[in-house]
Protein backbone atom coordinates (compact mmCIF):
# COMPACT_ATOMS: atom_id res chain seq x y z
CA UNK A 1 0.00 0.00 0.00
CA UNK A 2 2.82 2.40 0.70
CA UNK A 3 4.38 1.94 -2.71
CA UNK A 4 0.97 2.82 -4.39
CA UNK A 5 0.99 6.02 -2.95
CA UNK A 6 4.77 6.95 -2.80
CA UNK A 7 3.81 5.90 -6.99
CA UNK A 8 1.03 8.21 -6.80
CA UNK A 9 2.74 11.07 -5.19
CA UNK A 10 5.62 10.69 -8.11
CA UNK A 11 3.10 11.11 -10.78
CA UNK A 12 1.38 14.00 -9.31
CA UNK A 13 5.17 15.80 -8.63
CA UNK A 14 5.82 14.91 -12.25
CA UNK A 15 2.69 16.10 -13.71
CA UNK A 16 2.94 19.21 -11.60
CA UNK A 17 6.54 19.98 -12.48
CA UNK A 18 5.67 19.36 -16.32
CA UNK A 19 2.72 21.88 -16.21
CA UNK A 20 4.51 24.27 -14.51
CA UNK A 21 7.72 25.56 -16.22
CA UNK A 22 9.93 25.82 -13.72
CA UNK A 23 11.06 29.13 -14.10
CA UNK A 24 9.85 31.21 -10.72
CA UNK A 25 9.98 34.41 -12.46
CA UNK A 26 7.56 36.67 -14.23
CA UNK A 27 6.65 36.62 -18.30
CA UNK A 28 4.22 38.94 -19.13
CA UNK A 29 1.11 37.95 -20.51
CA UNK A 30 2.12 34.21 -20.30
CA UNK A 31 0.50 33.34 -17.46
CA UNK A 32 3.95 31.93 -15.68
CA UNK A 33 5.64 32.50 -12.73
CA UNK A 34 4.71 33.35 -9.60
CA UNK A 35 4.03 37.29 -9.98
CA UNK A 36 3.04 37.15 -13.76
CA UNK A 37 1.69 40.37 -14.92
CA UNK A 38 -1.76 41.12 -15.60
CA UNK A 39 -2.55 41.34 -19.50
CA UNK A 40 -3.37 44.66 -19.69
CA UNK A 41 0.97 45.58 -17.70
CA UNK A 42 3.16 47.02 -20.43
CA UNK A 43 6.30 44.56 -20.79
CA UNK A 44 9.40 45.97 -20.98
CA UNK A 45 12.50 45.08 -22.72
CA UNK A 46 16.60 46.51 -22.08
CA UNK A 47 19.78 45.88 -23.43
CA UNK A 48 21.49 43.93 -20.81
CA UNK A 49 25.06 42.86 -20.31
CA UNK A 50 26.07 39.22 -20.51
CA UNK A 51 28.70 36.86 -20.55
CA UNK A 52 28.61 36.64 -24.79
CA UNK A 53 27.37 40.76 -25.10
CA UNK A 54 25.03 42.84 -24.85
CA UNK A 55 21.70 40.98 -25.30
CA UNK A 56 17.88 42.04 -25.25
CA UNK A 57 15.72 41.26 -21.98
CA UNK A 58 13.23 42.03 -20.24
CA UNK A 59 12.68 44.82 -17.52
CA UNK A 60 13.83 42.69 -14.48
CA UNK A 61 17.25 41.22 -16.61
CA UNK A 62 15.52 37.90 -17.64
CA UNK A 63 17.41 36.40 -21.12
CA UNK A 64 14.83 36.80 -23.87
CA UNK A 65 15.30 34.34 -27.13
CA UNK A 66 14.64 33.95 -30.72
CA UNK A 67 13.15 30.70 -32.55
CA UNK A 68 15.28 30.25 -35.83
CA UNK A 69 12.27 28.40 -37.08
CA UNK A 70 10.00 31.56 -37.21
CA UNK A 71 9.71 33.95 -40.07
CA UNK A 72 9.47 37.36 -41.01
CA UNK A 73 8.54 38.44 -37.49
CA UNK A 74 5.71 35.79 -37.10
CA UNK A 75 5.51 32.84 -34.02
CA UNK A 76 5.51 29.52 -35.09
CA UNK A 77 6.08 28.35 -31.52
CA UNK A 78 2.58 27.06 -30.62
CA UNK A 79 1.39 24.11 -28.29
CA UNK A 80 4.27 22.41 -26.19
CA UNK A 81 6.73 24.72 -27.47
CA UNK A 82 5.20 27.69 -26.43
CA UNK A 83 4.83 25.91 -22.87
CA UNK A 84 8.49 25.80 -22.99
CA UNK A 85 8.92 29.03 -24.07
CA UNK A 86 6.79 31.81 -23.05
CA UNK A 87 6.28 34.05 -25.81
CA UNK A 88 7.31 38.13 -24.66
CA UNK A 89 3.56 38.82 -24.91
CA UNK A 90 0.78 41.03 -23.97
CA UNK A 91 -2.24 43.62 -24.46
CA UNK A 92 -0.56 46.88 -24.01
CA UNK A 93 2.62 48.58 -25.40
CA UNK A 94 6.17 47.66 -24.92
CA UNK A 95 7.89 50.12 -22.40
CA UNK A 96 11.79 50.11 -24.05
CA UNK A 97 14.61 50.50 -21.57
CA UNK A 98 18.24 51.88 -21.79
CA UNK A 99 20.06 49.97 -25.24
CA UNK A 100 16.90 49.27 -27.28
CA UNK A 101 17.09 50.46 -30.64
CA UNK A 102 13.44 51.45 -31.17
CA UNK A 103 13.62 51.23 -35.31
CA UNK A 104 13.94 47.28 -34.65
CA UNK A 105 11.41 46.90 -31.82
CA UNK A 106 7.68 45.91 -33.16
CA UNK A 107 5.37 43.16 -32.10
CA UNK A 108 3.12 40.13 -34.02
CA UNK A 109 -0.53 38.96 -33.51
CA UNK A 110 -0.62 35.49 -31.64
CA UNK A 111 -3.32 33.37 -32.63
CA UNK A 112 -4.68 33.68 -29.07
CA UNK A 113 -5.05 37.17 -29.64
CA UNK A 114 -2.20 38.95 -27.48
CA UNK A 115 0.77 41.06 -29.14
CA UNK A 116 4.29 39.23 -29.75
CA UNK A 117 7.08 41.65 -29.04
CA UNK A 118 10.06 41.57 -31.67
CA UNK A 119 13.01 42.76 -32.00
CA UNK A 120 15.14 42.97 -35.03
CA UNK A 121 11.91 40.75 -36.47
CA UNK A 122 12.38 38.05 -34.14
CA UNK A 123 9.32 37.41 -31.89
CA UNK A 124 10.99 37.23 -28.56
CA UNK A 125 10.16 34.42 -25.99
CA UNK A 126 11.40 33.27 -22.35
CA UNK A 127 13.16 29.82 -21.58
CA UNK A 128 11.53 27.94 -18.92
CA UNK A 129 14.77 26.32 -17.92
CA UNK A 130 15.84 29.93 -16.76
CA UNK A 131 15.60 30.57 -12.72
CA UNK A 132 16.25 33.90 -12.48
CA UNK A 133 17.92 36.98 -14.29
CA UNK A 134 21.16 36.14 -16.57
CA UNK A 135 20.35 32.93 -16.74
CA UNK A 136 21.50 32.06 -20.38
CA UNK A 137 20.44 28.08 -20.21
CA UNK A 138 18.32 28.58 -23.37
CA UNK A 139 21.11 29.79 -25.27
CA UNK A 140 21.68 27.05 -28.68
CA UNK A 141 18.90 24.04 -27.41
CA UNK A 142 18.26 22.34 -30.44
CA UNK A 143 20.48 24.22 -32.30
CA UNK A 144 17.33 26.98 -32.89
CA UNK A 145 17.18 29.00 -29.81
CA UNK A 146 19.38 32.13 -29.55
CA UNK A 147 19.83 35.03 -27.48
CA UNK A 148 19.38 38.18 -29.55
CA UNK A 149 22.29 40.99 -29.55
CA UNK A 150 21.46 44.97 -29.23
CA UNK A 151 21.33 44.97 -32.49
CA UNK A 152 18.55 43.22 -33.45
CA UNK A 153 20.78 39.95 -34.74
CA UNK A 154 20.90 36.16 -32.80
CA UNK A 155 24.10 35.62 -31.01
CA UNK A 156 25.00 32.14 -31.74
CA UNK A 157 27.87 31.59 -29.02
CA UNK A 158 27.57 29.42 -26.13
CA UNK A 159 26.94 30.98 -23.10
Amino acid sequence: MRAHIFLLGAIAVTGLAGCGGGSGGEHPGSGHGQAAKKAGEPAGIKVSSSEIGPIITDASGRSLYAFTKDKAGASVCEGECIATWPALAGKAKIALGDGVDRSLVRHSQRSEGTFQATYGDWPLYYYAGDARPGDLDGQGVDGEWFVVGADGKLIKRDA
